[in-house]
């Protein structure tokens, strides 16, 4: 029998805020398949603050940039105050996003699951640093 191999990801807890149901079942399931214990997926502004501020943990989170025609800014300030990582996966542009967040890493939908994986891992691993 072969060993398990855990990944950078399992075991972490990682907040998806999507809109888009099946995008965010999909992102969902690829998490899933990296044994990462998956926070939502949420698809507002509302519910996604409420997790961010209460009290179970997040290790990173998967952002899409327009919940609804609302922009995901706002969650993505409420992290970086936090100090927990995070990506955007987005059909937008990087010239959509606000020079405050050029340095947070964009994946350009639709993307490879295997960049997905990647990206977590290296924002991860930054953090721990």
């Amino acid at each position: 029998m072969r060993p398990i191999v855990r990944g950078v990801l399992a075991g972490r807890r990682i907040l998806i805020v999507e809109d888009e149901y099946f995008l965010a079942d999909d992102l969902k399931h690829i998490l899933i398949e990296q044994s990462a214990e998956v926070v939502g997926p949420v698809p507002t502004m509302k519910e996604a603050l409420s997790v961010i501020n209460g009290d179970q943990p997040i290790d990173c989170a998967v952002l899409d940039v327009n919940l609804s025609g609302s922009s995901v800014f706002p969650i993505s300030a409420a992290l970086l105050e936090r100090k927990i990582p995070f990506l955007f996966a987005t059909g937008y542009g990087s010239l959509q996003i606000p020079e405050r967040f050029s340095g947070v890493v964009r994946l350009e939908k639709p993307f490879a699951p295997s960049l997905l994986v990647t990206a977590l891992e290296a924002i991860i691993g930054a953090s721990a640093r």
